[in-house]
């Protein structure tokens, strides 16, 4: 039907909805966060056959001590993160990470000691977590452990001994206020005091509590935000700059490597659970989250990547304020991993048929994928909730896009010509400091680059539970 109209599949001038038709009071869809119906299904039918890659996915969960079932909770009446605290959050990572992973494991094998497994430890902490404190980084606790809850707590919200009401309190009076507080006010700082990580994960919590909680206002929000925020978190703040080769050159890579991969997975993580409910991010802007996902994974993989000078304000607003610059990209370890690419390279390449050679080929460095407990025992290796080859290889979809024919390694998007900054403009104590010290944790991998545009050929997703 292109042929015969003549439509250029390979031009990315064509503009590409960011919303899939929703009508209006259209229930969400449960399961519908990282994972539908569908998804469990064709893990479960995949790994029952013994198929690549899901098998080695399989097994990568089921040797995850977290995985195993009989794990026992350690609730905490208040969890506290950052410097000058007791600091227990550990506990809670462990824990969620125990509950997704049961709960993942019970889809795939059927067996119910997993899903009970993951009830009993998500009642547990439902029924004793009352507060998240500490400095300014209670905010990446809520954010972090407030999506992953959210997710282990979906792939359970059927099951007859789960407390799904408490699971909604918890989420909306303890997770969700922290969140929408720093998306707000952002610590009573300047915007871009924070890096986009920290937005980040206040978006995933957002969206991820507005889709469990059946609160289509809070999902709009996140969405909003996502799309023209104010702060670093934004698509046009994190990638401010789309270069002639078609890659989106991601701020933070002038930072560190782990946080830019982490700020990718999270990223990642919410264009999945709003195409699940409907809602094309990751085509948003001419698909500006997978070129500077390919600039990330590029450079992680050790290639060469530009890099445009970023100056930021930094400080409290009436209060200390200075400014800080990035004029280059930081080094990279080609060794190091996480588990956020399988993810994105099956969207695009799979669900979409555009091309994605970086994120192709960091995919397949990293797998088979694994989860928290497979990445060190630090904050970091559990930012993500992983399993990615497992949960997200899918074959080419019927309504994906064929794509424009063999294109040359870093070839831009049908002729994209390199942006402004379009990041906030750049301006005493660092209230963006984290206290966990953290520094090998943050480390994470990965690399691919090259992105091409194409014609996004829409389909409803998650037309209800039946999928």
């Amino acid at each position: 039907m292109l042929k015969a109209t003549g439509i250029g599949i390979g031009a990315t001038a064509l503009t590409t909805p960011t919303a899939l038709a929703t009508p209006a009071g259209t229930p969400l869809v449960h399961p519908g966060l990282l994972h539908t119906r569908a998804d469990l299904d064709r893990m479960a039918a995949k790994v029952k056959a013994g198929a690549r890659p899901y098998a080695a996915g399989f097994a990568k969960l089921a040797a995850n001590r977290h995985a195993q079932s009989g794990w026992q909770a350690n609730p905490q009446a208040v969890v506290y993160r950052g410097a000058g605290t007791p600091e227990n959050y550990s506990t809670l990572y462990n824990d969620i990470h125990a509950a997704y992973q049961n709960a993942l494991r019970h889809h795939v094998s059927g067996e119910e000691a997993h899903a009970d497994t993951a009830v009993a430890i998500l009642n547990a902490w439902s029924g004793i977590l009352t507060g998240l404190e500490g400095s300014a980084d209670r905010f990446l606790a809520a954010g972090l452990y407030g999506y992953q809850f959210a997710n282990a707590a979906e792939l359970v919200r059927g099951h007859g001994d789960f407390d799904l009401g408490r699971a909604r309190e918890l989420l909306l009076n303890v997770f969700h206020p922290l969140s929408d507080d720093f998306l707000t006010r952002h610590n009573g700082a300047v915007v871009t005091n924070y890096w986009p990580n920290w937005d980040l994960t206040a978006i995933a919590c957002a969206l991820a509590t507005g889709i469990f909680c059946d609160d289509r206002d809070i999902v709009e929000r996140a969405v909003e935000y996502f799309k023209h925020g104010d702060g670093m978190g934004s698509v046009k703040h994190a990638i401010p700059v789309v270069h002639e080769d078609g890659l989106g050159e991601w701020v933070e890579a002038g930072r560190d490597q782990g946080h830019a991969l982490l700020g990718v997975g999270l990223m990642g993580t919410v264009c999945e659970m709003a195409w699940n409910q409907g809602i094309d991010l990751y085509g948003y802007d001419d698909s500006r989250f997978l070129k500077g996902a390919q600039y990330v994974a590029k450079w992680s993989l050790g290639g060469d990547v530009p890099y445009t000078a970023n100056t930021r304000k930094k400080g409290a607003i009436g209060g200390w304020s200075g400014r800080e610059t990035a004029s280059g990209v930081a080094g990279v370890d080609p060794g190091m991993t996480r588990p956020v690419w399988a993810m994105i390279a099956n969207h695009y390449t799979k669900r979409r048929g555009l091309p994605a050679s970086y994120v192709t080929r960091a995919a397949a460095k990293a797998a088979p994928e694994g989860g928290g407990g497979d990445y060190g025992p630090n904050s970091g290796g559990f930012d993500q909730l992983g399993f990615g080859t497992l949960a997200f290889s899918r074959e080419r979809g019927v309504g994906a896009a064929p794509s424009a024919g063999p294109s040359r390694e870093g070839e831009g998007s049908g002729g994209v010509r390199a942006q402004a900054s379009a990041g906030p403009a750049a301006a005493g104590d660092d209230l963006a400091a984290t206290g966990s010290g953290d520094g090998v944790g943050w480390a994470t991998a990965a690399g691919v680059s090259a992105v091409a545009g194409g014609l996004l050929m829409l389909r409803r997703r998650g037309r209800g539970r039946a999928e």
